[in-house]
């Protein structure tokens, strides 16, 4: 596996396209001035040892080796083995409403982007814990499975959007029976949910997925996100409205969400324009009992930067030792010649 251990030096790989442009401007400003003495080819004449394709081919030299240094300034590795790693904690499902009741803006952007800024948070916090995500509107869907892959699990919920689930409507129902379903066979009781939704559950039991849950060894900890007195729900731009054209309003419910933590034996939170509340719901999901997780995962990295700077190294001592005339002697010696 390859990998930068220090990707943020990357960003002075744009010094090349920079250096391009400057070495273009300065070649079209020099040729403008000697077309001012005369005539381009007889200028030529007068000056045989000029040679315009060396000073090209210098800089071309000297640009690779830039790009070739910056590259090893963000030092390359390839991971020499995979090996089994073993960690103690616990798994999470992450199950986040993507409604369109979530575009309402009683939290500043919305409530989906506030969602999704408090998530990535939260996996930014996570060491040896297990972490999955699903999304759900009028139906669940499995987002990302149970992964110790952070950095993944993190890109993903950037992603998180209403039309990732076609069929509107918020079912927690089907979101606590898919998340239930998502954790492995080797974490029973140490099983977390995270249930973060307004709570406007439509035409579905939540309380009987929560008492499967309950039966399946899984914790449920629900967040609230909205206020009790609503907010209209913005789509593109336009104010959401029901068949009378009525405006809707998206209003937190709450006594669902607590009933089922409570049921499971987890907890409820209700978000605040300071803090989503993830952050004590993972103070408490650390106090429950680990399990042993074993994954693959790459080890022994191999710097290979040297490698770079070798071949930079060589392109700039051919630069150096290129001039920028030609060699009369040189040219007079004919390797082909025959008599």
């Amino acid at each position: 596996m390859f990998r930068f251990a220090e990707p943020e030096y990357l960003w002075l790989l744009l010094l090349v396209p920079v250096a391009v442009a400057v070495y273009v401007f300065y070649r079209r400003a020099q040729r403008r001035r000697l077309e001012r003495f005369g005539d381009r080819d007889v200028i030529r004449e007068l000056m045989p040892e000029a040679s315009t394709k060396r000073v090209r081919n210098k800089f071309i030299l000297t640009a690779v080796a830039l790009t070739l240094m910056i590259c090893a300034l963000a030092q390359p590795q390839f991971g020499a083995k995979l090996h089994e790693v073993k960690r103690k904690g616990v798994e999470i499902m992450v199950a986040v409403d993507v409604s369109n009741s979530m575009l309402a803006e009683d939290f500043a952007p919305n409530r989906l982007e506030r969602t999704k800024n408090a998530v990535g948070r939260l996996i930014e916090q996570l060491d040896k814990d297990r972490v999955g995500m699903v999304v759900f509107a009028g139906e669940a869907y499995i987002q990302l499975p149970i992964t110790s892959d952070y950095i993944s699990a993190k890109s993903f919920v950037g992603g998180l959007d209403p039309a990732m689930v076609p069929i509107q409507g918020t079912s927690m129902e089907r979101a606590i029976d898919l998340g239930v379903r998502s954790f492995s066979e080797q974490s029973r009781q140490s099983r977390a949910l995270i249930l973060v939704t307004d709570g406007e559950s439509h035409d579905d039991d939540p309380l009987a997925a929560a008492q499967r849950a309950k039966e399946a060894g899984v914790v449920i900890y629900t967040v609230g996100i909205g206020t009790p007195q609503g907010a209209p729900i913005t789509i593109d731009g336009e104010m959401m409205k029901d068949d009378d054209g009525q405006i809707v309003v998206s209003k937190l419910n709450e006594q669902t969400l607590q009933q089922i933590a409570v049921l499971t034996g987890g907890s409820y939170v209700r978000a605040s324009e300071r803090t989503v509340g993830l952050d004590e719901i993972l103070k408490q999901i650390d106090r429950m009992e680990k399990k042993e997780f074993s994954s693959m995962a790459f080890a022994d990295y191999n710097d290979q930067f040297h490698y770079l700077l070798a071949a930079a190294l060589l392109l700039l001592l051919v630069e150096f030792l290129m001039l920028d005339r030609k060699n009369r002697f040189l040219t007079r010696i004919s390797v082909f010649k025959t008599r």
